[in-house]
C-alpha cells in the first residue's frame, strides 16, 4: 500500500496542500495523510501516519522538506519506519524520485537532508542579521502583540464570568496570554 504524506506549514496555503495531494494520488496513494503545521510543530498527522504504515507499504511524501525539519529527524523517520519494514518514497528530489530501500538512496537521502539542514541554518542566520539591522534603524517592530490587542474583551469576558479556557478559544490567543492580560490588568 502507498501511504501519502502531505504537509504545508500554514492554515493559509491550501493550495500548496492540494498540489501535494494531487501528486500523491496520481502515485497511486490509497491513503493520504495531510496537515497544516510547521515542521518545527509537533506534527499529530505525521505520527499517525507512522503508526499506520505495515512491512511492505511505502511512505510518499512530494519533497524532503515537507517531511523532515533536520537530519536528525529524517534519519529518525527513517529507523522507524525501516524498523516497521516500510519504504520511503520522495517524489521530487532533485528532478528525479528517489526510493530509500537502495543503500545509494540511504547515503544520498542523508546527504541531501544534510545540506538542506545547512541551508536552513544559514537562512535562519541572514534572517536574524537582517532583524538586528532593522531593529537598529528603527524599521523593525515585530509581529503585532494578539492577546494584547485583545485585552479590553479579555477583561470584558472575564468579568462575565467566563474562564481563561473558554475566553483563549473564543479570542484565537492562548490560556498564558490571557492569563498575562488578567495580570497586567491587576497590577
Amino acid at each position: 500500500m502507498f501511504v501519502g504524506y502531505a504537509r504545508s506549514s500554514t492554515d493559509q496555503q491550501i493550495a500548496g496542500l492540494e498540489a501535494q495531494e494531487r501528486q500523491l494520488l496520481a502515485t497511486g496513494c490509497t491513503k493520504i495523510v495531510m496537515e497544516a503545521a510547521s515542521s518545527v510543530a509537533v506534527r499529530p498527522q505525521l505520527d499517525l501516519a507512522l503508526d499506520f504504515v505495515r512491512e511492505g507499504d511505502v511512505f510518499v511524501v512530494t519533497r524532503l522538506d515537507r517531511l523532515a525539519r533536520s537530519t536528525t529527524d529524517l534519519l529518525s523517520i527513517i529507523g522507524k519506519l525501516e524498523a516497521k519494514g516500510v519504504g520511503l518514497r520522495i517524489l521530487d528530489f532533485g528532478g528525479s524520485e528517489m526510493d530509500t530501500k537502495s543503500p545509494s538512496g540511504k547515503l544520498l537521502l542523508t546527504m541531501f537532508a544534510a545540506v538542506a539542514e545547512f541551508e536552513r541554518q544559514v537562512m535562519l542566520s541572514r534572517q536574524k542579521d537582517g532583524i538586528a539591522k532593522a531593529k537598529a534603524a528603527g524599521k523593525y517592530r515585530g509581529r503585532a502583540p494578539t492577546a494584547r490587542a485583545k485585552a479590553q474583551q479579555v477583561r470584558a469576558m472575564k468579568e462575565a464570568g467566563a474562564g481563561a479556557s473558554e475566553i483563549a478559544a473564543v479570542l484565537g490567543i492562548g490560556r498564558a496570554s490571557v492569563y498575562r492580560v488578567l495580570s497586567e490588568a491587576a497590577v
